[in-house]
């Protein structure tokens, strides 16, 4: 919980879900980037999601469904997304914004999964366009987001650089089957291999000039983080040159229906790789709900592979 831009846990009254929404109980709560952005003041929750609760996602079973509550029953595991309160062990959110948890994932595995495939998924598929055949470079490919855009990219029939600086992180990444490189050389590599038809950006605004010249013609730039900076020199002939495109997305502040879409098409094609193992959950560590303060301070530190987690 966020209190005058400070951390604490507070017990509240479970929420009520209303209408189309349902409480999930959780085990287990993500923490993003978004959050850490939300405690300093800088990324505001959106109308009507909790003002003073972090979390983006939630993971859990169901406890209680609002009166129009079609799709779940009470005991049903789902997972998805919240406009903000996630970091809760009670969460409500909309029934057309979670999706089904696969039994083959534990609490674990499950809560490191919404954020990150999510929006994954959304950026190099939906907004992106990624194909079979197609090129990728993920540049901070070993966070969260990182992670699952790999093994989405690879699935997805791709060829996959990882652009990280761990060579722990390198070989872990280079079992999901992506070709990693490092940040001096991943231009050279992307480029020999005809250019990247989509460069996921997670890391910012340093990578830009670098993204512009990895990029092959007509091909897609999306922006998804901005942690290492957020203005930088942009070459106006280079993006014409290679008649490329640049793409911002969020989710956190979609209206009701632009995000059920993604949920549902996460649902439809990443659910069947995590049901049948092909895809993972990614988990980096686990802290206890009662150290949330040494959890957002690691959260804000560079070397992790996957997920942060607060345990309730």
């Amino acid at each position: 919980m966020i209190v005058d831009e400070q951390l604490r846990l507070e017990e509240r009254p479970d929420p009520a879900p209303q209408g189309g929404e349902v409480v999930v109980a959780a085990g287990y709560a993500g923490i993003n980037p978004a959050d850490l952005a939300q405690l300093a003041g800088r990324y505001p929750a959106p109308p009507g999601s909790p003002p003073d609760v972090p979390g983006l996602e939630v993971a859990g079973r169901v406890v209680a469904c609002g009166g129009q509550v079609r799709d779940w029953q009470i005991g049903d595991r789902v997972f998805g997304l919240v406009g903000g309160g996630g970091l809760a062990d009670r969460v409500v959110v909309h029934e057309r914004h979670v999706v089904a948890v696969p039994d083959r994932l534990e609490d674990e595995e499950a809560a490191a999964v919404p954020e990150a495939f999510l929006t994954a998924h959304d950026a190099i598929v939906t907004q992106a366009g990624l194909r079979p055949g197609d090129v990728l470079l993920v540049n901070g490919a070993s966070g969260g987001v990182g992670t699952a855009a790999v093994q989405i990219g690879v699935l997805a029939g791709a060829r996959v650089f990882a652009s990280v600086r761990s060579e722990d992180a390198a070989r872990r990444l280079a079992d999901f089957g992506a070709e990693v490189v490092g940040q001096g050389d991943a231009v050279a590599r992307v480029r020999s291999a005809g250019g990247a038809d989509v460069v996921l950006e997670l890391v910012g605004s340093p990578n830009l000039s670098g993204d512009l010249e990895a990029l092959a013609t007509k091909g897609r730039i999306v922006i998804v983080g901005t942690g290492a900076g957020e203005e930088g020199p942009l070459s106006l002939r280079a993006l014409m040159g290679r008649r490329g495109r640049i793409l911002g997305t969020h989710l956190r502040a979609r209206p009701l229906e632009e995000k059920a879409a993604a949920v549902q098409a996460f649902g439809h094609d990443v659910l069947p790789f995590l049901a049948d193992g092909r895809a993972h959950g990614i988990v980096d560590r686990v802290f206890p709900a009662e150290q949330a303060d040494e959890a957002f301070e690691y959260m804000a530190r560079p070397g992790k592979f996957g997920k942060v987690l607060l345990g309730f």
